[in-house]
């Protein structure tokens, strides 16, 4: 049976006004993006609904944000199927549900080869992904976290030393690194526990890779499988 649509928010509304608005004025990468303010005005929304809706795009590849100088157009741009399928994953949160059981089904088998496999080097690489992550957990930085949580699940798929679950998890890049970074940056939009949420997500990615450091296959992949399982819940307690 195919998902249900939900009737459009204000958030989605904002967000596909916004996307058409880069395509349509044609900014050209690197334009800067006006205030939160006056998009407000311009979309009919609130400043915080259209903050939501930048951080959404930012998470899709098209908009870059830069501390202290504000939000621009991105150099590189997101493929047209990729961006397709995130709107679909945004409008149908059924399918954000079937990402999540995909993901579970081969990232554990990517814990597992990694605890077996991976050099001490490659372990090493890993544990640096981490300390980055908890940097920026730290920081309070969602942009840094989303991007750390991104190459820690990139790292352990090249650290697995499978040929062909490093030549799948190639084709499916793009929409793997987005769902992850959408996932974060959705997950902190209630401020109320983002903090915490923060926290434990690091907790699970680091429970991963002392699993992986310490060679112990069963236990990486059922951390692997204990964290896809938290952020499938936080979304369902949050829909």
């Amino acid at each position: 049976m195919a998902p249900q649509t939900r009737p459009e928010s204000a958030l989605l509304r904002v967000t596909k006004q916004l996307e058409s608005q880069l395509h349509e004025l044609a900014l050209r990468d690197g334009s800067r993006l006006p205030s939160e303010r006056a998009m407000a005005e311009r979309f009919g929304a609130s400043r915080s609904t259209v903050r939501e809706a930048v951080q959404r795009l930012i998470a899709r590849g098209l908009l870059q944000s830069r501390p202290g100088s504000g939000v621009f157009v991105a150099g590189a741009h997101p493929s047209e199927p990729a961006s397709s399928w995130l709107r679909m994953i945004a409008e149908q949160p059924a399918l954000r549900a079937d990402t999540l059981e995909f993901r579970a089904i081969f990232e554990c088998c990517a814990a597992r080869f990694a605890a077996d496999r991976a050099s001490g080097e490659e372990k090493a690489r890993l544990g640096a992904v981490i300390d980055d992550m908890a940097r920026a957990v730290q920081r309070q930085d969602v942009a840094a976290e989303a991007l750390a949580d991104a190459q820690f699940h990139l790292t352990l798929a090249a650290i697995s030393h499978n040929f062909m679950l490093t030549q799948f998890y190639a084709v499916v890049i793009n929409q793997l690194r987005e769902h992850i970074t959408l996932n974060t940056y959705d997950a902190n939009q209630d401020v109320r526990h983002a903090r915490a949420r923060s926290s434990a997500r690091l907790k699970q990615h680091d429970a991963i890779y002392q699993a992986v450091r310490a060679g112990q296959a069963a236990r990486a992949a059922q951390a692997m499988a204990r964290h896809i399982s938290y952020v499938g819940a936080q979304f369902k307690s949050d829909h």
